[in-house]
């Protein structure tokens, strides 16, 4: 079924494009104006990670004239587990010199913006303005929320996915025509209601199969070929190998949102509060208490790196009630994990228990920070 196209079909097209898009060239319903449209297309890819990657290679690969890439950045040997465009050799460089080099490797007629940048309220708007599509391929709630009202200000659609350890969910938010993010999920989450890819995981070759069809939304957009996902929500999940689509409306009652507002990560709200205290008052409490130090992590994260002297009792073991793992007459307690999200639901928990133990903290920033501080050590994992 063909639907408006959202780009304008370029000029001409040489005979060496003829021959590299032959399989598009033949499609019905693509045709020589369908790539032609493609090759006059400017796309705005947000995140250059593990949804990044995938699209940017299909984008590359399909002849998308010019493509910018908003990351900030830089590439860590972790993310080689599912990031693909990057190699060994690019550990410490900006994520977006990999889109470049891409590029360059494989289609040199490609223009390539690369934008070593986070999207903010000060360069949203003009960025979705510069651009015919804008795709989402970001991995927190404040960005997601921050791009959707910018394609709805400025009129830009909008190719959404996210990631989940096994699972993964694609939308398309189209000003022009459906309902955006916020008819779906009319508030921003709290950052840490959702673990991370840090903290939860994710299944590597997931991020091919969202990316792919993101990148499949992207360029029927562009051509004005077939149905797009305005208006439903498209999940998969890779464990059960299944897919099935919700379908959802615009919310008559909700205002049309004409301005950017704030977008900063919130605290994630546990079920009781915790006291937390930063790796410079967790070292000066240590030179004058006795302090204990608990490491909430799994084992193979402690194999990578651990705070000295610190003992291990993992989360689901603390919250499963064993507690008798941790002394009871301990006075100061801090529970520490990789950046902070697990270490506050254990003291969460502890505080909740009353095991007869003293005061217990969470350590904001956790491991990675503290070596990154007080042992000037940088570790990524």
């Amino acid at each position: 079924m063909l639907r408006q196209p959202l780009c304008e079909p370029a000029s001409g097209i040489d005979p060496g494009q003829l021959a590299r898009y032959s399989r598009h060239l033949t499609l019905p319903g693509v045709g020589e104006e369908g790539q032609r449209r493609i090759i006059n297309a400017k796309v705005l890819i947000i995140g250059a990670g593990g949804l990044g990657s995938p699209i940017a290679s299909y984008l590359i690969a399909a002849g998308v004239g010019r493509i910018g890439v908003l990351d900030d950045d830089s590439i860590e040997l972790s993310n080689l587990q599912r990031q693909i465009m990057h190699r060994e050799s690019d550990v410490g460089r900006p994520k977006v010199d990999s889109v470049q080099r891409l590029a360059a490797e494989h289609n040199s007629t490609v223009v390539i913006d690369p934008l070593n940048q986070r999207l903010s309220e000060d360069n949203a708007l003009e960025l979705f303005a510069a651009y015919d599509l804008v795709i989402d391929g970001s991995d927190n709630f404040s960005t997601r929320y921050l791009a959707s009202d910018a394609a709805e200000i400025t009129g830009t659609p909008l190719v959404w996915g996210t990631l989940f350890q096994f699972s993964g969910q694609v939308s398309v938010f189209d000003p022009r025509t459906g309902p955006m993010l916020r008819d779906i999920f009319p508030e921003i989450p709290d950052a840490d209601s959702v673990p991370s890819c840090a903290e939860g995981g994710v299944f590597g070759a997931l991020c091919g199969v969202v990316g792919s069809v993101m990148s499949t939304e992207a360029l029927k957009l562009i051509t004005g070929i077939g149905l797009t996902l305005s208006g439903k929500l498209w999940l998969y999940d890779a464990l059960a190998a299944s897919v099935r689509s919700l379908e959802f409306v615009a919310d008559p009652q909700r205002e049309r949102v004409v301005q950017l507002g704030q977008y900063q990560p919130v605290a994630c709200a546990v079920e009781e509060p915790c006291a937390s205290l930063g790796v410079h008052e967790l070292a000066a409490m240590q030179r004058d208490n006795e302090v204990l130090v608990v490491d909430v992590r799994e084992s193979w994260e402690r194999d990578i790196i651990a705070i000295p002297h610190s003992i291990h009792v993992p989360l689901d073991r603390l919250l499963a009630g064993e507690h008798a793992l941790i002394p009871r007459d301990a006075g100061i307690i801090v529970m520490v994990c990789k950046s902070g999200v697990r270490s506050r639901k254990a003291a969460s928990h502890m505080s909740r228990q009353q095991t007869g133990t003293g005061t217990v903290y969470s350590l904001d920033g956790g491991t990675v920070q503290w070596f990154a501080e007080i042992e000037g050590q940088e570790i990524a994992y």
